[in-house]
C-alpha cells in the first residue's frame, strides 16, 4: 500500500509518500480502506518530535478518518467487509490501509459522507463532551468560547447556539471572526482588543456563565471574564502554558476551574457509539454545519501539513487517499 510517512523529525519536508507493507490484523482488528483522513495539529505535533511516537521509522501519522472495512478478524463480529465505518483514535491512518481494533470502529450511517465523519470525529466528540460532560450547557448560558474560528471553535458555538446559550466568540483576525459569526455566534472579538472588557459590556459587567479555554496563556483573562461563580474550562494549550491559578482567588469568588481530556470519556464501543450518534443527529437537524474541507490528495501531504501550519485555514483539512 501507499503510506505518507517519516524517517526523521522536522517540517513538512520530512514527509515521504512511498510503498509499505500492508498493515496485519489481529483478531480484534478490522482492516480498513481509507476514504478520508482528517489532520489535526497533534499530527504536526508529533512529526517534529514533540509528542512521544511507539516503533521504529519510518512513521505513520495520522489517528482520525472515515473508510470501508475489507477484512475482519477471526474474533470479530460486530462488521463485515463491505460496511462504512469511522474513528476518531486509531493511529496509523496516513495510508490506504488502516488496521483499525473493532472496539474503536464507528458504524457510519449512509446518509453522513466520508468527508463529513473525518472532519467531525475528533473536533465534534471534544464539542459534545466539552458541553454534555465538562460543562453541560444551558439555555440562556452565556458562552465565550477561544479561537471560535477553529473547528472545536465553530462546533463549540453550533451547539451552544442550538442550546438556546448565548455564544460569544474570541479569535485573531476580521477574516477569522466572519467564519466565527456565520458559525453562530452573536459577538465575535478579537485577541488585540481590550476583549475582556468588551465581554463583561456584553453580559451587564457580570460576565459570562463559561468560558471554553484553548488558548492556555489567556487563562488568566479567561477567569476575569467569568461571572462570579462562572466556570472555566481548559482544554487546551494552542497559545503556551497557563499561569498558575491561584485556590485563593477561586475560593473568594467561587469560580470553578476543570479540565477536559477526550480520552477520559470514550472508554468503550458504547461510549464512541453513543456519542457519535449525537453528533450525527446534529448535522442531520442542522444543529451544527461542517464548513467544506480544505481537501488535499495523500500524496501531497506536506502542501497540507504546510497549510495547517501557517494557521491560515479556519476549517478541517482533510487527506484522501
Amino acid at each position: 500500500m501507499k503510506a505518507l510517512v517519516f524517517s526523521e523529525f522536522g517540517g513538512p519536508e520530512v514527509l515521504t509518500y512511498t510503498e509499505i507493507p500492508d498493515p496485519i490484523i489481529r483478531s480484534n482488528d478490522i482492516l480498513v480502506e481509507m476514504k478520508a483522513i482528517g489532520l489535526n495539529f497533534a499530527d504536526v505535533y508529533r512529526r517534529k518530535g514533540n509528542y512521544h511516537l511507539a516503533g521504529e521509522p519510518p512513521y505513520i501519522l495520522g489517528y482520525e478518518g472515515a473508510g470501508v472495512v475489507v477484512k475482519t478478524g477471526d474474533s470479530v463480529t460486530g462488521f463485515k467487509p463491505g460496511d462504512r465505518i469511522a474513528f476518531a483514535d486509531v493511529p496509523y491512518a496516513n495510508a490506504e490501509l488502516a488496521a483499525v481494533p473493532a472496539a474503536h470502529a464507528i458504524p457510519l450511517p449512509d446518509d453522513i459522507s466520508y468527508e463529513t465523519a473525518a472532519s467531525l470525529m475528533l473536533q465534534g466528540l471534544t464539542a459534545q463532551y466539552l458541553t454534555h460532560d465538562s460543562y453541560p450547557l444551558k439555555a440562556k448560558d452565556s458562552v465565550l468560547i477561544h479561537a471560535a474560528a477553529g473547528g472545536v471553535g465553530q462546533l463549540l458555538t453550533g451547539i451552544a447556539k442550538h442550546m438556546g446559550a448565548k455564544a460569544i466568540g474570541l479569535t485573531s483576525s476580521e477574516q477569522k471572526r466572519e467564519t466565527a459569526l456565520k458559525a453562530g455566534a452573536e459577538e465575535v472579538y478579537l485577541y488585540d482588543e481590550d476583549w475582556k472588557a468588551k465581554v463583561l459590556a456584553a453580559t451587564d459587567g457580570k460576565g459570562v456563565d463559561v468560558v471554553y479555554e484553548s488558548v492556555g496563556s489567556t487563562l488568566t483573562d479567561s477567569f476575569q471574564a467569568a461571572r462570579i461563580g462562572g466556570t472555566v474550562v481548559f482544554f487546551g494549550m494552542a497559545g503556551g502554558d497557563p499561569a498558575p491559578v491561584d485556590p485563593r482567588m477561586l475560593m473568594d469568588t467561587s469560580k470553578t476551574l476543570t479540565g477536559g481530556d477526550l480520552w477520559n470519556y470514550l472508554t468503550s464501543s458504547e461510549e464512541r457509539i453513543n456519542r457519535s450518534s449525537r453528533l450525527f443527529e446534529w448535522i442531520r437537524n442542522g444543529a451544527i454545519r461542517i464548513a467544506p474541507p480544505a481537501v488535499f490528495s495523500l500524496k501531497d501531504g506536506r502542501e497540507a501539513h504546510a497549510l495547517i501550519e501557517s494557521r491560515k485555514s479556519t476549517g478541517k483539512i482533510l487527506l484522501i487517499p
